[in-house]
């Protein structure tokens, strides 16, 4: 009786000591997006979506199913303030981004300077994109060089990235961030190939080394 007693007691140990040693396993494997939603985002999204115009049934609905209804609100007032759209149009597309900010940063680079009639299927583009900071990037750097018409270059750069798979891991170990880059869209000018200077080139006479037949005559 006192073996058994024994040996039930030393598996119990084993496996409360395994369970414990597995913690910091699974806990690398929890996505950094696990973090509870406090009332104040789900109080913002509503708020900010009211005053763009959305309906109650419609912002109701929208904060309700984002994981995170701040960044879907933020998108919807982020596009409609530079791209004037309907903010309904506006607020189906960030509905179904996986990352809203990032689907207001291409629009809005994209868009700037385009005719109003272009900007709408800028936002369709956008939202078609799984990389949209990546597509934007390639429509206004291809446009900057070549004479592409909007609609072309979108194509052209919408068509490149459904090639490209997105190679960020599927999970964030506890406690990190994802490190996000800032993209600019801005166009830096191609700077011009200047020509050495011949007087830099040429062997200062001074730092010459001297040759054995100075030293003798020395």
């Amino acid at each position: 009786m006192l073996n058994q007693k024994n040996l039930l007691s030393v598996t119990f140990r084993g496996i409360c000591l395994s369970a414990f040693t597995m913690l910091p396993w699974f806990a690398t494997y929890l996505p950094a997006q696990a973090a509870i939603t406090s009332s104040k985002d789900y109080r913002l999204c509503a708020f900010q979506l009211l005053k763009a115009g959305i309906t109650e049934e419609n912002a109701s609905q929208a904060c309700a199913g984002a994981l995170h209804p701040e960044d879907v609100s933020a998108c919807v007032i982020r596009i409609e303030r530079q791209t004037k759209l309907a903010a309904e149009n506006i607020l189906t597309t960030c509905e179904k981004a996986r990352r809203p900010k990032e689907l207001a940063q291409c629009v809005n680079g994209i868009s700037h300077n385009l005719e109003e009639g272009v900007k709408s299927a800028v936002l369709d583009y956008c939202g078609r994109s799984l990389l949209p900071v990546r597509f934007a990037s390639c429509v206004v750097g291809l446009r900057a060089e070549i004479k592409f018409e909007p609609i072309k270059a979108m194509d052209t750069c919408i068509d490149a990235s459904d090639l490209i798979s997105n190679t960020e891991p599927s999970f964030i170990p506890a406690g990190k961030e994802p490190q996000k880059s800032v993209p600019n869209f801005e166009i830096q000018p191609t700077p011009e190939n200047t020509q050495p200077n011949p007087e830099n080139t040429e062997q200062n006479p001074e730092n010459t080394q001297p040759t054995p037949e100075n030293i003798e005559q020395q």
